[in-house]
């Protein structure tokens, strides 16, 4: 598949989505025929190119709703007879209603999809049932799923029924990485969100070049990033994450390791936009003190991705860890560091920020506690926080997806390193 075409033909979608937009007139452009055409966009996005164009507008229209324009208006303007036809559409696409959607605050400005940079492949609604066959469980209802701290959807998973996640990924290796450590967590005792062998037998299904599984659904709620705040709370993730490295100590041939100071140092800061925050004479000099520092840190399997919504907590004794798709071997530093550094994202214009030091700190110490930082990690922990920042800033900077996330970052790692001396460890 020609990528540069696919991203063509997802342009003009986005460009004329009022307009009366043809799958032979895209198929045309792209240069194939319409069947060959219907093939390679279900390869790129994961759903039929008619299906994608309708979701693209009901999500434009419902963006500029809830900006402030008739509803009446808008449904018109994008190619629907009546509300009653817009209403049933959505509600159809998203599992909830349009006013739902709105008083959840989910309704975001669209970005437009950039083949380039992500997977985008999909799994409509009513493929996902058609798939549950494999598990038997096709009656069950199929609902998105949104991550409570921020309202944005999950774009990789479903909710079935009220026990179930199905998952779904263009990346075997995160596909197996989630399911092998799953296992493993589960045998070492921690709650886990295994995965469901299909009536076959099989881990996972293929479908349209996507790896599919289901998993049990882990009771609880997410972990609020403001709860954070409170010292025995921002503790509680410290040590629990401790546990979780015990656990992942002995499942390093699972992953493959990688070299967090060479993605620092090597690709991060050659980014403009992290030497737009820091300077050239700050990145001379981390490179250097961080570098003298990086090879006595301890490595290990690591979660990689422990921010609060990815914590599911009961009680203090019942608790557990999501999404290991990112996992893998490196510095174990890491994870505490992101941990709190997820926590002051997701806070950063909502609280005084001053008070988020704290939590950084209890965060460390309730790891400490439970896992023994060494002196070196203590030293290093300050280098770990703005290297993660300077990996998100060169990430996110140019992506229009991520514009907002982006400029959040930016302004936090401004703040960072003008008060990196609090980044101590105590």
């Amino acid at each position: 598949m020609d990528k540069k075409q696919m991203q063509m033909v997802i342009d003009y979608i986005e460009d004329y989505l009022k307009t009366d937009i043809q799958a032979e007139e895209l198929a045309c452009m792209a240069g194939y025929s319409v069947f060959h055409f219907y093939r390679l966009f279900m390869m790129a996005t994961g759903m039929p190119v008619m299906q994608y164009v309708q979701r693209r507008r009901m999500l434009h229209a419902v963006w500029e709703i809830r900006s402030g324009k008739r509803r009446i208006d808008v449904i018109l303007e994008y190619g629907f007879d009546t509300y009653a036809g817009f209403y049933r559409a959505f509600r159809s696409a998203f599992s909830c209603t349009p006013s739902q959607y709105l008083k959840m605050n989910r309704a975001k400005r669209p970005y437009r999809l950039d083949l380039s940079k992500e997977e985008v492949m999909h799994l409509s609604h009513k493929m996902a049932k058609e798939l549950l066959k494999h598990w038997q469980m096709e009656k069950e209802p199929v609902q998105d799923i949104f991550y409570e701290n921020t309202g944005n959807r999950n774009e990789n998973a479903y909710y079935v029924g009220d026990n179930y996640v199905l998952k779904f990924s263009g990346n075997l290796g995160k596909v197996r990485s989630n399911i092998d450590l799953a296992a493993a967590m589960k045998e070492a005792g921690l709650n886990a969100a295994v995965a469901i062998r299909t009536r076959d037998g099989e881990e996972y299904i293929q479908h349209a070049g996507l790896y599919v599984y289901l998993t049990r659904r882990l009771k609880g709620r997410q972990m609020n990033a403001l709860a954070a705040y409170q010292p025995e709370t921002a503790a509680f993730i410290g040590e629990i994450i401790g546990v979780l490295h015990k656990s992942m100590k002995e499942k390093d041939a699972l992953l493959e390791e990688k070299d967090f100071y060479g993605t620092v140092c090597g690709w991060a800061m050659e980014s403009q936009a992290v030497k737009d925050v820091f300077g050239e004479e700050f990145l001379a000099g981390m490179k250097k003190d961080f570098g003298m520092l990086y090879q006595t840190l301890p490595r290990q399997c690591i979660h990689r991705d422990p921010n609060p919504g990815n914590i599911i907590v009961q009680d203090a004794e019942n608790w557990g860890f999501i999404d290991f798709e990112l996992s893998e071997k490196n510095i174990r530093l890491y994870d505490p560091c992101y941990a709190a550094t997820a926590v002051l994202s997701e806070t950063f214009e909502t609280i005084q920020r001053e008070n988020w030091f704290g939590v950084y700190q209890n965060i460390l110490a309730g790891y400490d506690r439970v896992a023994h930082l060494t002196k070196e990690e203590k030293k290093a922990a300050p280098y770990v926080v703005l290297g993660n920042q300077m990996i998100c800033l060169a990430f996110f900077s140019g992506n229009e997806k991520f514009a907002q996330v982006y400029e959040t970052n930016r302004l936090m790692t401004k703040w960072l390193k003008e008060n990196m001396a609090q980044l101590q460890i105590k």
